[in-house]
């Protein structure tokens, strides 16, 4: 995400001027050229790295505090997601859902997640006043002891849930989802620009790739050392970063709309499920899924330890998730682990019969749904465990290093000469759009538009950029237009006393000179004819008369 990203910049290194070459005038400076279309890039580069990395630092942070989720539930919950002692044999399901019916006796009982190893067992009640929110009973699956209640989103504890709010919207709900799109949405452009033109700027030379991938650490103090900093180490976040902006697109507010509208366009959604029984009464209560309305049937607790062993011997091993369904329709049955390698099958079992009535395995999915899936375990940092974590928050701290040295740019490259002092460097170089060829518009108008109409914050912003810059430009040039007529009489009147001043200044330090020297001169040539005189004869003793002399000398020496 670099703010400066010089490839060629017309600004000059102010920080590092004593390691310039003597060699490297402006003139040389101004003969290097960079092609229209990486002009182009690096002035969005630099635009973009400016007004948007406050957004990408917000998301950095907040991601890096979500990372740590597993462990805030652990230390923060402990006691009702884990069991004080494990046993030789859980319970019966049906005992552990009476206890948690007797525990919670409202609402409507949507879910029940049964506990292995030192996991309890998870009871979760719907209720309308709880919205898309549930309460989860918490249940020793050893003892059938009740370890407590949480307000609970899709199984997410308050702590996660407030940390994932954070990160989605900052608790500003539809409003607060447009950070995190922006942020997201430019990423990726970011990530790749960063990419092509420090490989534009490394390209040359003996050992290219290692340049690309290990800062120059000879390169002295100043922005040629933070530029190395900032590119190889966005360098090795690249891969990561595009995943994680691929993969918060998804459920953004508007591209993730446009992504859905597309996986629906190419049936690449991921499978529902089918619990409809052939011949089963169309009407009637039941249960809901999470969140559903109550209804005026209860589940029998006893069918979740009949429902659960059919889905076993189906192939439904590790943690699941056992749903009732309404009368007359099949309960649900689906494996709950994301982490590598994934178990997300489902079954749906007839509760009457107890025979499996339909099933979505993974393996059947589309492709794109199985990505989409998998990119959404990688974000949350569950798919590879502890590893997952760890890589996320290097990814987070390593995105903040590289914004911080990209401001460091900025602020290296700003002038510091002079009247040309400025808090912060210039921008490269305007006119890159007018230099594109034909063949470049014409092809790259269609192909901005299809990205803006993808992800819409992203047209937004560009078409804002593309605003400020032409502002600035214009206020650019009326302002160098204005110092121009203010010194325009000036400049006339010292063009037209030119020669004569000219003159004057070229004789004026020999004319100053004779004029200073004018009565010393005249006083030396009287004494020196006194002397001449005093020369043609002798003094009383004989010697030479030096008085005059030493009268002469006295003066030059005070």
């Amino acid at each position: 995400m670099s703010l400066t990203e010089v490839s060629g910049s017309s600004t000059p290194d102010s920080s590092s001027g004593s390691q310039t070459s003597a060699a490297q005038t402006p003139s040389t400076r101004t003969q290097r050229r960079v092609a229209p279309l990486a002009a182009l890039l690096l002035r969005l580069h630099f635009y973009a790295g400016i007004l948007v990395a406050p957004f990408l630092v917000v998301a950095a942070l907040t991601g890096l505090a979500y990372t740590v989720t597993p462990q805030v539930d652990q230390i923060r919950y402990g006691d009702q997601l884990t069991v004080a002692s494990v046993g030789d044999q859980p319970r019966p399901l049906a005992e552990q859902v009476t206890a948690a019916r007797a525990a919670h006796p409202d609402g409507t009982l949507v879910a029940v997640a049964p506990g292995a190893g030192e996991q309890t067992t998870k009871v979760v009640f719907a209720l309308p006043e709880l919205g898309d929110k549930q309460h989860t009973v918490y249940v020793d699956p050893y003892s059938g002891e009740v370890r407590g209640q949480l307000t609970t989103w899709f199984g997410s504890t308050p702590a996660t849930t407030w940390l994932d709010d954070l990160h989605r919207n900052l608790h500003l709900g539809d409003l607060g989802r447009h950070y995190s799109e922006i942020a997201a949405s430019w990423l990726w452009v970011l990530a790749l620009g960063g990419i092509i033109l420090w490989w534009r700027r490394r390209r040359t030379g003996r050992g290219r790739v290692t340049h690309l991938l290990v800062p120059d650490l000879t390169a002295g103090k100043g922005v040629r050392r933070t530029r190395g900093w900032h590119a190889t180490t966005g360098v090795w976040l690249a891969v990561g970063l595009l995943i994680l902006s691929a993969t918060g697109l998804t459920w953004s507010r508007f591209a993730g709309g446009n992504f859905a509208a597309g996986l629906d366009a190419l049936d690449a959604r991921r499978p529902a499920l089918t619990t409809s029984l052939i011949g089963a009464p169309a009407d009637g209560g039941g249960e809901h899924q999470h969140g559903g309305a109550p209804s005026s049937g209860a589940a029998d607790p006893a069918t979740f330890d009949r429902v659960l062993a059919v889905a076993r011997d189906a192939g439904l091993s590790g943690p699941v998730e056992i749903s009732p369904g309404e009368p007359g329709e099949a309960w649900a049955v689906a494996q709950t682990d994301n982490t590598w390698p994934i178990r997300l099958d489902q079954a749906a079992v007839d509760p009457e019969t107890g025979t499996v009535t339909a099933r979505n395995d993974f393996a059947d999915w589309p492709v794109l749904a199985k990505l989409s899936a998998l990119g959404v375990q990688a974000h949350m940092g569950v798919l590879f465990g502890t590893a997952n974590q760890i890589l996320l928050a290097a990814l987070a701290i390593g995105l903040l290093c590289v914004i911080v040295w990209g401001y460091r740019m900025w602020w290296q490259r700003r002038p510091t000469r002079g009247d040309r002092r400025a808090p912060v460097g210039a921008p490269p170089a305007r006119g890159a759009l007018r230099g594109l060829p034909w063949w470049a518009l014409l092809a790259g108008g269609p192909v901005v538009a299809a990205v803006g109409w993808a992800l819409p914050w992203l047209g937004v912003t560009l078409l804002g950029f593309l605003v400020l810059d032409v502002a600035l430009g214009a206020f650019a040039r009326r302002r160098a237009s204005g110092r121009t007529d203010s010194a325009g009489p000036h400049s006339r009147q010292s063009d037209n006393a030119g020669p004569d001043s000219r003159q004057s200044d070229n004789a004026g330090p020999d004319s100053r000179q004779s004029d200073s020297a004018g009565p010393d001169s005249r006083r030396n040539d009287s004494r020196r004819n006194d002397s001449r005189q005093n020369d043609s004869g002798r003094t009383d003793s004989g010697q030479p008369d030096s008085g005059p002399r030493g009268g002469a000398a006295a003066p030059a020496s005070r």
